[in-house]
């Protein structure tokens, strides 16, 4: 890429158990829910056979990152214990750790107490929050402990609830001042490695999310990685007016917008589709230069 001043210039370096990932560069996370109600039927994975095979299938993508879900955070569902959530997590962490010691690896919680089981027993490397610490006492301070990377998301009440907590006076100032105050939190206690979620529907609405997705370029005020949510959501097919499993091409249209607007991490259900679009892009950018 030489020193030409890209969208991706500088350096975002993550530490993951002891090796540097650049995302200074978009990366491609894979998401596997061990959970039986999803929105995405294509998501779900019961069993250790499927989650073997669908990781497989992930890596053989060029996956530079799993992650992991045990609690299902679609609008409305069903809230679960933490024993629940640590039934169905540790089953697949044990899979996916046995095949792919070298995978980084990703969890999907809000509990600090799963957090800290994933990282200290299952050599989980990222902590991905959809909750930045909001429903989960000490989540900070445990990630500050861990020293793990950890990606906290904007949501506006939770799972069971934002649906009605979507209203903003102004969306934009109120998502960045909430993740000042938790960048700055997370700082005081000696966390690094800090990645933002602007939170793609989570307490906003289908027109709340296109204007996030126009400005999420704002977000960069911060210096810190942004990955980008928006995997066959509703967004994209209560739109087109299909299923989430017709979604896939919506999905990859507003993924490339999002690599615009300074998205370092794609969070996917389809790896190959995705990384075929950062090679692209990535192709794009090298060739922003004189023609010779």
């Amino acid at each position: 890429m030489g020193n030409k001043d890209t969208l991706f210039s500088g350096k975002f370096l993550i530490n993951c158990r002891g090796s540097l990932m650049d995302l200074s560069r978009p990366r491609v996370m894979g998401i596997v829910n061990v959970t039986p109600d999803s929105f995405y039927r294509g998501s779900r994975y019961t069993t250790n056979e499927m989650i073997h095979r669908q990781v497989e299938n992930m890596v053989n993508e060029g996956v530079d990152m799993v992650d992991v879900g045990g609690y299902s955070s679609r609008p409305g569902a069903e809230h679960i214990s933490m024993d629940e959530e640590m039934s169905r997590l540790v089953p697949a962490l044990e899979t996916i750790r046995k095949a792919h010691p070298d995978l980084v690896l990703s969890v999907d919680t809000f509990r600090p107490e799963v957090a800290r089981t994933a990282v200290r027993d299952y050599e989980v490397d990222v902590i991905n929050d959809i909750s930045a610490g909001e429903m989960g006492d000490h989540m900070f301070e445990t990630i500050a402990g861990l020293q793990v990377p950890y990606i906290m998301m904007h949501m506006k009440g939770t799972p069971q609830n934002m649906k009605e907590k979507a209203r903003y006076d102004d969306m934009m100032k109120e998502i960045t001042r909430y993740f000042s105050e938790k960048v700055n939190a997370l700082r005081q206690l000696g966390a690094k490695d800090i990645i933002l979620d602007p939170g793609f529907g989570f307490g906003k609405t289908i027109e709340h999310n296109y204007q996030l997705l126009a400005r999420m370029d704002e977000l960069k005020i911060f210096g810190l990685p942004i990955m980008a949510g928006l995997s066959r959501k509703s967004t994209i097919y209560k739109v087109l007016d299909v299923e989430p499993e017709q979604a896939l091409n919506g999905t990859t249209a507003l993924n490339t917008l999002a690599l615009t607007k300074g998205a370092n991490i794609l969070r996917v259900h389809d790896v190959k589709e995705a990384k075929q679009l950062v090679s692209l892009f990535d192709k794009m950018e090298d060739s922003t230069g004189p023609l010779v």
